[in-house]
């Protein structure tokens, strides 16, 4: 598909979610989550492409998270709160970075795993500076210094995630087409050619990382300001689990599939646990075994499949 193809869909995609929104009010909450969600699990796809996953992604969600939590009491502006989160993430990403990217597969899986548990004991036992399991509740936000209404709150942060998740998509296409994104693809296959080239396969596998922490953190952020109310539980390891599952269910074969993951996984979880609350995870369980088996790649694999298949007809 063509950059100006993608950029047409992207658009496309982006006013579905704004109609979505319009006609169902409490679809622009969930569409919000989403969009957040999407950020996240597209640095795990920058990631794959260097044949890496991380599963504790999710701290650096949560890191985000937090930073806005304690910045919201003293400085109440959305503008500033969004950017100082994503930069202090992308900086905690360059720390822990420098040491994961010296591992790979499952070592680096599992590494990130570990870190994001060390991280959520922290925020649970320093009760007195995180208030433990029962979160911090944020006050309200303002937009460039307005105060708004609850209802134009949620159209804010809605057109704020749509904003970021068109701009990080389109950052991330050019990265992978760039040099260092074709850098970046050879580690998952030939990382000992990159060597012989003189390009270090960690610093490459480096940048990758602080770009998948900066997006987890600007998706952490959105989050903590549209549902007000952060808990350490943002950093447990079932939340790295379903940023992966996100990858899986959506495809990694574009930016397309983070963001169609995370929309068909927080519709899924809605309804499925309005309509059978007690088996709600069977059901997405369920959904994942059934791409894995029949449609490897992802929701975005099946639909250009369809499409393709529309065109030879």
């Amino acid at each position: 598909m063509s950059r100006r193809s993608e950029i047409i869909l992207a658009l496309l995609a982006a006013t579905l979610v704004l109609v979505v929104g319009w006609a169902v009010p409490w679809l622009r909450f969930v569409m919000t989550i989403a969009l957040a969600k999407g950020l996240a699990v597209l640095g795990i796809l920058l990631l794959l492409r260097a044949g890496q996953v991380s599963f504790g992604h999710a701290m650096f969600l949560a890191f985000a998270a937090y930073i806005v939590a304690f910045g919201a009491s003293v400085i109440p502006e959305a503008l500033i709160l969004l950017p100082l989160a994503a930069l202090g993430t992308a900086l905690l990403g360059l720390v822990i970075g420098a040491f994961v990217v010296r591992y790979r597969e499952i070592f680096f899986g599992m590494l990130n795993l570990a870190l994001s548990m060390v991280f959520f004991s922290l925020l649970e036992k320093f009760y007195s500076i995180t208030h433990g399991t029962d979160g911090i509740r944020l006050p309200p936000t303002t937009f460039a210094g307005l105060t708004l209404s609850n209802e134009a709150q949620g159209w804010a942060m809605l057109m704020t995630a749509l904003v970021l998740s068109l701009g990080f998509g389109l950052l991330v296409r050019t990265y992978l087409a760039s040099p260092m994104g074709q850098a970046l693809s050879a580690i998952k296959t030939r990382e000992t050619r990159l060597e012989f080239m003189g390009i270090s396969g960690r610093r490459v596998l480096l940048a990758a990382y602080v770009l998948s922490a900066l997006m987890a953190g600007a998706g952490g952020a959105v989050l903590a300001m549209t549902t007000r109310h952060v808990t350490p539980a943002l950093s447990y390891w079932t939340a790295s689990g379903e940023l992966v599952f996100i990858a899986i269910l959506g495809g990694a074969g574009a930016v397309f599939g983070p963001f169609l993951g995370a929309v068909a996984y927080e519709l899924t979880r809605v309804y499925a646990a309005a309509l059978v609350a007690g088996a709600w995870q069977m059901i997405l369980g369920t959904v994942l075994l059934l791409v894995i088996l029949f449609a490897p790649g992802g929701l975005w694999g099946i639909g250009r499949a369809l499409l393709a298949r529309r065109r030879a007809a």
